[in-house]
């Protein structure tokens, strides 16, 4: 195995920062946890037969659609991704990083901002907005968890840009946080330009689609960087070698920086809002391709080179299966995604896929190389390959129900009688959308119950010694 690629060679935690990493943990599979049981409501709301059954609170779908997604794709993400940065600061520090006390501030916020985005949810207040990319529920609380969250996710990354030096980018994980850093700085920039543009007009439904819409696409870039970045890292381990040499590495997580960094520049060229401009956004998504390519080109190799050591397969280790079933699913969404137009449930099908993809990696992530490094490893055995199997699967089979519903006309963003389900293939597709979903979600929980309870297990080292 290359030295510059070796899991341990650079990265140590002390009790310290592997109580920062517990956290970090804790607050992701949290999110995730409130994402999967809203993920399951909304999967029985729409299911024939049981959402004319079960009394469904007033606006409970738009709510609960924001509360899911914003949860799954926002918070989860990010918190895993600012765990991630707090991992690549002590391999670039060497376990002495300078401004550590962010990292406290940076979970602090975090914190604050879960429960400020999830009240307004709970609460009969705020109108909810299903505007792409971070939905929203207007209300002031809503509102000030986003910047709060913000700002805690900010803190994370400066601290990580402050530890860099160069000889740390031979490692993947400071290599991938660092481009990520980069990308959600240009989030926020978006953000803040769109802001500026709408000069002072109402929330509302355009307001939060307008104000999202660039930043949105540059979160896409940053989410295939934790891919990417979970990829090389469980080839890594499960086969023996990576994926991508680390100078090759470090261009593929490059390309996705540079690409997002484009985003900005749309706010110049193109009158604010336009249709000019929300195009150049959407043409962005060509350039996720090349690198995701690249890297899934390398795990062939890598397997490839396995097998002609005559080498079985670890199909028993969670993080191979994890790393090619996030690969499988990841392609499916791909696929589904030459077909969508935006307005029936064929796009909730190609990105719900392309998400579960991530989150696959990510899971595989958690089980082979995350919690071990904190001295919380989940076990091994069938139980584990079991919910893998179970999200991967049961999600497959709901994108694929949306898929075909959609084909049909099956409009997206809608439930109940709403929905309009008048032909066979409508009521078939959102039933078998709803039996994955019902599927995923049980993997998923089980995925959530085995990690906490890994995390609860009591600490091999007392904080304040050296690990």
């Amino acid at each position: 195995m290359d030295p510059g690629v070796k899991r341990d060679a650079a990265l140590h935690l002390d009790a310290a920062a592997r109580w920062e990493s517990w956290n970090w943990a804790a607050l992701a599979l949290a999110s995730l946890a409130l994402a999967g049981l809203f993920a399951l409501l909304l999967a029985l709301s729409r299911a024939p037969l049981v959402q004319d059954i079960v009394p469904w609170p007033l606006e409970f779908f738009r709510k609960a659609l924001v509360i899911h997604v914003v949860f799954a794709f926002v918070v989860w993400f990010l918190s895993v991704f600012a765990a991630l940065c707090h991992l690549a600061v002590v391999q670039a520090s060497g376990g002495q990083p300078r401004l550590n006390r962010l990292g406290g501030l940076a979970l602090a916020c975090c914190a604050v901002a879960f429960l400020l985005l999830l009240a307004p949810g709970l609460m009969d207040r705020g109108q909810p907005t299903l505007n792409n990319y971070v939905p929203v529920i207007i209300d002031p609380l809503y509102y000030a968890g986003l910047a709060v969250l913000a700002s805690g996710l900010g803190l994370a990354v400066v601290r990580l840009l402050v530890n860099l030096n160069l000889a740390a980018f031979r490692q993947p994980l400071v290599a991938g946080m660092t481009a990520g850093g980069l990308l959600f700085a240009i989030a926020l920039l978006c953000v803040l330009l769109a802001w500026h543009a709408l000069n002072g007009r109402t929330p509302d439904h355009a307001f939060n689609e307008d104000l999202f819409w660039g930043a949105g696409h540059v979160l896409q870039f940053l989410n295939s960087v934790l891919l990417v970045t979970a990829w090389q890292v469980l080839a890594t381990d499960s086969l023996g070698r990576p994926a991508l040499r680390p100078g090759l590495f470090a261009a593929t997580v490059g390309m996705l920086a540079l690409a997002g960094a484009m985003a900005p520049i749309f706010y110049v060229l193109f009158p604010a809002f336009s249709a000019d401009q929300r195009d150049a956004f959407t043409g962005l998504q060509y350039l996720l391709a090349p690198p995701t390519l690249t890297i899934g080109i390398g795990i062939a190799a890598a397997i490839a080179a396995h097998r002609k050591a005559n080498r079985r397969l670890p199909w028993g280790d969670p993080g191979f299966l994890g790393l090619i079933l996030s690969l499988a699913v990841f392609a499916l969404g791909g696929a589904l995604g030459l077909f969508v137009d935006g307005a029936d449930t064929r796009t909730p099908a190609h990105y719900h896929a392309v998400i579960v993809g991530i989150i696959l990696a990510l899971i595989g992530l958690f089980h082979r190389w995350f919690l071990p490094l904190i001295g919380r490893p989940m076990g091994s055995g069938r139980p584990i390959r079991v919910q893998i199997w179970l999200l991967a699967t049961g999600q497959a089979t709901a994108c694929l129900g949306l898929f075909w519903a959609g084909g049909y006309g099956a409009p997206r963003k809608m439930a109940g009688a709403e929905q309009g389900l008048d032909g066979i293939a409508q009521v078939g597709g959102m039933a078998m959308n709803g039996l994955g979903g019902i599927v995923a979600v049980i993997g998923g929980l089980m995925f959530i119950w085995t990690a906490g309870r890994a995390l609860m297990q009591k600490d091999p080292e007392p904080r304040g010694r050296k690990a």
